[in-house]
Order: C-alpha cells, then structure tokens, then sequence
C-alpha cells in the first residue's frame, strides 16, 4: 500500500513538473490575473492589516491557487503572478516536494510580499528557495498584525478546502518569468 502511495504522488509531482508557469493564451492570463485579483480580496477581507504589507512592500508574488498532497511522500505545485509595488511585472511557479507523515490534499492560497527591492529580486533570478525551517502565517483576523519579515519576506497563507494531515518537512522552489508586452 506505500508503495502504491509512492508512486501516485510521485507521478502527480512529475505531473505538476510539467505545468506552465505562463499562461499560454490571453485567455488564460485573464483567467489567471482574475485569480490573483480574488485571492487578494480574499486575503484582505479575511484580515484587513495585511493591507499594510501590500502598500509598504517592494513587491509580492501571490500564488492564488496551490494543491498539496501527500501519502507518506508528497508534493505541492501552482502558479501565479509577480508585482513589483503595484504592477504585473512576471510569473511564478511553486514546486514542493516533502518527506514524512503526510495524508490527505488541500488547496491553498500563498502572498510572499519582499521587503525589499534586493529580496524581490532575489526571487527573479530564480536562487530563491524556502528551507523546511521557513514559516508562513496562517491568516486569520489580526494575523497580520503579528506577523514580521524574515531573511527579507512575509509569508501568508489561507486554506481553502481540503483535508490534509502533515507532519513533513520539504522544501518550495520557485520559479520565475518575466511578463512580455
């Protein structure tokens, strides 16, 4: 039965390898862009003093849709937009991998926001990785508040349905494209 595990998550990993990290058509940039639009909504109505980070950072990446999922070995993957104060300068694309007690699948919504100009890019060369020690605050009403940079960003995440059970560690690496005219 591990074995079976095994195998799923690693050929959805593979799966999630392929994913574009642009949208192919302007179709799907809309799509996409509609997205990040909501989850920023989403993140701002569920706590209002993150408003703080969008206005004072030197940039964010918001990831609007990301799956985990794991049996035993697990994997995450989604993708999304890239600004730089307030405007769509590229695209990301978040791949995680995680070994350990994992069971279940979730999908989430991720902000990283940059303290600064050198953090942000930092993230556009692609050297940009967080270790299993990395943390990012669950959102709640006041998390906010609380919440500080570390080694240069910010970190917040929102559930949004699904059912996961996760004593893992692992890594996420991201990837980044600039947006063309």
């Amino acid at each position: 039965m591990k074995r079976i595990g095994i195998i799923v998550v690693a050929g959805w990993i593979a799966g999630l390898a392929g994913c574009r990290t642009v949208p192919e058509t302007s179709e799907a940039k809309a799509v996409k862009s509609a997205e990040v639009i909501e989850a920023i909504a989403a993140f701002k109505a569920k706590d209002p003093g993150i408003a703080v980070y969008f206005k004072e950072s030197a940039g964010y990446a918001v990831l609007p849709k990301v799956f985990k999922a794991g049996l035993w070995v697990g994997g995450a993957g989604g993708t999304g937009e890239v600004y730089q104060a307030d405007n769509h300068i590229g695209y990301c694309r978040l791949s995680q991998a995680t070994l350990g007690f994992s069971f279940g699948g979730e999908f989430f919504r991720e902000i990283i926001f940059f303290q600064s100009p050198r953090d942000l890019d930092k993230f556009r060369t692609g050297e940009f990785t967080f270790s299993a020690q990395a943390t990012a605050v669950a959102l709640e009403a006041g998390a906010a508040a609380k919440a500080d940079y570390k080694d240069g960003m910010a970190v917040f995440i929102m559930t949004d349905k699904g059912l996961m059970v996760d004593a893992s560690i692992g890594g996420q690496k991201f990837t980044y494209i600039d947006k063309q005219p």
